[in-house]
């Protein structure tokens, strides 16, 4: 219960900021319908709680099982067994994640249906098991993380030539939204799980950089689906909000939907969990109480945090978004800037990957430092979002292009274990907060100028939001390195 306590009172800090950020903007510049404003401080509140109750199950029930089946992975030692089973686990934690739920429905509606929904679920969750398969092998074989990276986002250059605008924005936004609740904590207690069972001098090394695979697999996926189906010059609109439905009726129509969804993003893996204790777990009764407790405090917060995301954020962010282009364009860049400097603060699997950082390196890595970078580097992505919006002559690849080469280069350049880490941060941040609040937004300010396409601009927002904490967190490791080198000087 000490436990649970300390997670709700850390995540009202993270919530707080973007909340306060909110009401301001409401009482100033961007004022919002009476009822529109209480349903979002309907769901601020249910976002602290459920993140908080989401948090306590993943730390007690996820990641217990992410670690049993990496390590049972790592035990079979064998190159088809790891390769497949990461395949499986990747494909079928991936299929069910909110996350990915809300990008395909939006680029379904945004594309006027000639994108479907399922379409998307099933092309990325094969991108992200094939990676989820290449990572672990990594592990097994310890391959360098800095090499495969260069590889892999070599292909995707390769590939991003010939895809289409949309569809390099839609291919990088699918890579941060599949890095979400429910998958993050999953796929880095596999990594931990595998590298510390296989051991030797990398094994901390190789506790990071599993998310930061398994994040480039929906790029060239998409990319690939684009290119075999020819899909081009795509042009979209954003979804229209429905309006006066009162206080409490979108929590009651969206509260059963988001209840459903979120049984079968756990569905799998409890079957996966019951399968493998069974057959190699063989859990006495107690520690096998335990994670079945855990996965339903999981489905319990992850049910409170998206109805509150879902029903109370995402309209007002579309609401504000269109309001700011509409009547205050010059502060687009401003308001995005701050936006982006608090919402990874309320990103859940933010908050896994950084306590994960602080056990992995025995506290010689701070949560705050990390979480200061990552800050930092999302305020710089949706202001920089916010400004290829306003700009018709800027695209995309114009930042990421640069942004993902400069992440390569400093793999190159700082500790190991940071490369990892950043590569990691660039899926979590991107998560349920920036997949509905921001990227409403920017769909909003995309909707209200006239230059701005929303399929090409608004989706790209959460390209940026996973491209920054690349160069942020690698900047970081090499002040540290440098820090290092003084001291041992000295």
């Amino acid at each position: 219960m000490d436990i649970l306590l300390k997670q709700l009172r850390d995540v009202s800090l993270s919530v707080l900021p973007i909340t306060i950020l909110v009401i301001i903007l409401n009482f100033t510049i961007i004022p919002v319908e009476s009822q529109m404003f209480i349903r979002f401080l309907i769901g601020a509140f249910l976002v602290i709680i459920g993140l908080g109750i989401f948090l306590f199950g993943a730390h007690i029930g996820i990641t217990p099982i992410g670690n049993l089946m990496g390590e049972t992975i790592a035990k079979t030692n064998r190159t088809y067994w790891v390769g497949g089973l990461g395949f499986l686990l990747g494909f079928l934690i991936t299929i069910a994640e909110p996350d990915l739920q809300i990008l395909a429905q939006q680029v379904n509606l945004a594309s006027g249906g000639i994108v479907p929904g399922t379409l998307i679920l099933i092309v990325v969750s094969i991108g992200v098991g094939i990676m989820v398969g290449i990572g672990l092998l990594r592990i097994l074989y310890e391959t360098p993380l800095n090499k495969v990276f260069t590889l892999v986002y070599f292909i995707i250059f390769i590939l991003g030539l010939k895809t289409s605008q949309e569809f390099l924005a839609i291919s990088v936004d699918a890579s941060g939204a599949t890095t979400g609740a429910m998958t993050t904590p999953f796929i880095l207690a596999l990594g931990y799980g595998m590298s510390q069972l296989k051991g030797g001098k990398t094994s901390d090394e190789d506790s990071f950089g599993m998310v930061g695979l398994a994040s480039a697999g929906p790029i060239f996926a998409i990319m690939i689906m684009s290119i075999i189906r020819g899909l081009t010059n795509i042009q979209g609109e954003a979804a229209d909000l429905a309006v006066n439905l009162g206080i409490l009726n979108p929590y009651l129509i969206t509260l059963p939907r988001v209840a459903r969804e979120a049984v079968f993003t756990l569905l799998p893996l409890l079957i996966l969990f019951l399968i493998f204790d069974k057959v190699r777990f063989k859990l006495n009764k107690r520690s096998k109480k335990s994670i079945l407790k855990g996965l339903l405090y999981t489905f319990i917060g992850l049910t409170l945090f998206l109805v509150g995301v879902n029903a109370g954020f995402m309209e007002v962010g579309m609401v504000m978004g269109e309001g700011i282009a509409r009547n205050y364009t010059w502060l687009l860049p401003i308001i995005g800037f701050l936006l982006g400097l608090v919402v990874v603060l309320a990103e859940p699997a933010v908050h896994v990957l950084t306590e994960q950082v602080e056990d992995v390196t025995a506290g010689h890595i701070k949560r705050a430092f990390i979480l200061t970078a990552l800050s930092i580097g999302i305020a710089f992505a949706v202001c920089s979002s916010m400004l290829r919006i306003m700009i018709p002559g800027l695209k995309l690849w114009h930042f990421l292009l640069p942004g993902f080469a400069l992440g390569i280069i400093l793999s190159y350049k700082v500790p190991p274990i940071f490369v990892g880490i950043a590569f990691d941060s660039g899926g979590v941040a991107s998560g349920p907060m920036t997949a509905t609040f921001i990227l409403a937004f920017a769909q909003g300010a995309a909707k209200a100028i006239p230059t701005a396409n929303v399929l090409v601009d608004g989706f790209g927002v959460i390209a940026m939001v996973a491209m920054t904490p690349l160069v942020a967190i690698q900047t970081l490791g090499l002040i540290y390195k440098i820090k290092s080198k003084k001291k041992e000087s000295n």
